[in-house]
């Protein structure tokens, strides 16, 4: 399953490939990553089909519970129970990120209990902890502007020191796509697989309405 709001411009197989394509890209940024260990997190249905997908690359680790809420909370409950201390939740639309952003939120963790890096629509694309918060989560609608305003008034309710990385944008909409062409047009090494869908999908990326690319 991936996010549905790109499928209003281009057709349900491109959208279903370029999330492919976003998640190899990103495992592979990640486990370009010096000491760290690398691991999927998706619902139990999904399990072995990613694992396959990713072709046994990295560890999947089934979540508890549904949505991305129950996943975040799986995932710090899961690798801080492993006697992990620095634990970073980082989505899988975002492999056009700098490695040195990845590298900063983990040194981040060494003198703040949250690392959080904020998109410019008013959500996150990381989140890092160094300790299993249960609440953390809890409760919080997730893939909506207010999803960094909640996050930071549960972490300032809990008394946790936070700190950020730098601001980027994911892939939510049409203009997120548009903004990712153009870089990867200048850079396809980035994110190569993804580069190689924009030249298969072109035409279609390029008649993307103004009004659909603002939303």
């Amino acid at each position: 399953m991936v996010k549905t709001r790109l499928m209003e411009s281009l057709p349900t197989s491109a959208v279903t490939a370029l999330y492919r394509c976003l998640l190899e890209d990103t495992v592979t940024l990640v486990t370009s990553l010096t000491s760290v260990e690398v691991a999927a997190m998706c619902p139990e249905s999904d399990q072995q089909e990613l694992a396959q997908a990713l072709g046994n690359t990295v560890q999947v680790v089934a979540q508890v519970g549904e949505g991305l809420a129950a996943g975040l909370t799986s995932v710090f409950r899961h690798f801080t129970a492993a006697g992990r201390q620095h634990v970073i939740a980082f989505n899988s639309d975002s492999p056009h990120l700098p490695r040195s952003v990845l590298e900063s939120a983990f040194e981040t963790l060494d003198t703040n209990d949250v690392v959080v890096g904020p998109t410019h629509d008013g959500g996150y694309y990381l989140v890092g902890a160094k300790a299993d918060h249960p609440t953390l989560f809890e409760r919080d609608p997730m893939g909506t502007n207010s999803a960094l305003d909640r996050l930071l008034t549960r972490t300032k309710a809990i008394g946790l020191s936070t700190s950020f990385t730098e601001s980027f944008y994911d892939i939510d909409v049409a203009n997120d796509l548009i903004l990712l062409a153009r870089e990867l047009r200048l850079s396809p090494a980035k994110a190569p697989r993804t580069a190689a869908w924009f030249v298969e999908w072109q035409q279609a990326v390029e008649q993307i309405p103004p009004r659909a690319a603002a939303q």
